[in-house]
């Protein structure tokens, strides 16, 4: 296996996003050609310095890169990142290409309840739960679709764009559809700065609590 870092320095800014995404990628190919056959790409590396690629972009942008040359089916994309937490949000980034997802800060989330609210369970049993309600979900939204099998599902991208500018999607999300324009790779990162800056800053608004964020 080969982890790769999915984050880049904040001090870079806006412009920092696309040359970090092109890192990761090319990190991708040298790591396949040179016989890695699981990459995990992770974005445990975040802080205070270091913000994190949004996951679906990182994933996607890594997913279509290999594609491009040839190299996809050599190896295996694992993705490490604090953001997963919903169902949906496991069923977009198997959509684009992760076999496997490691959900580590909404682990360290449950282990953090339980030991507040002194839940008598165990950690392991916590986590159980957890992934057996995800696999149901994930397991009911591919039968809407009409999908039997979780390898079937990985990169099938059955989704559209909404709010998306066409040339970004076209790069990163290769053969998604895109009917309303949008955001381009720009809007998303000073977005991702934001969220950093109110995350990391001692804004005492956000002491105890982020925004939602909306969906």
């Amino acid at each position: 296996t080969k982890t790769i870092d999915m984050t880049w320095l904040e001090e870079e800014g806006v412009e920092g996003l696309k040359s970090a995404l092109e890192h990761v990628c090319h990190e991708a190919t040298d790591a396949v050609v040179s016989g890695y056959n699981i990459l995990v790409l992770s974005d445990r590396a975040i802080s205070s310095e270091r913000v994190a690629i949004p996951a679906l972009l990182a994933t996607a942008a890594v997913h279509h890169h290999l594609l491009r040359q040839g190299l996809r089916t050599s190896t295996g994309l694992v993705v490490e990142t604090g953001e997963a937490r919903e169902v949906h949000h496991f069923c977009v980034l198997a959509g684009y290409g992760a076999e496997a997802i490691n959900p580590w800060l909404a682990f360290d989330t449950l282990e953090e309840i339980r030991l507040r609210d002194d839940i008598e369970m165990s950690a392991e049993e916590m986590r159980k739960n957890y992934i057996k309600a995800l696999n149901k979900g994930i397991l009911k939204v591919m039968a809407k679709m009409g999908i039997s099998t979780y390898q079937s599902y990985c990169g099938a991208q059955i989704f559209d764009a909404v709010g998306l500018e066409s040339s970004f999607v076209e790069h990163y999300f290769t053969g998604t559809a895109s009917t309303i324009e949008g955001a381009g790779i720009n809007d998303i990162a000073a977005e991702a700065l934001m969220r950093h800056r109110n995350g990391w800053g001692d804004s005492a608004i956000y002491q105890n609590m982020l925004d939602a964020g909306g969906d």
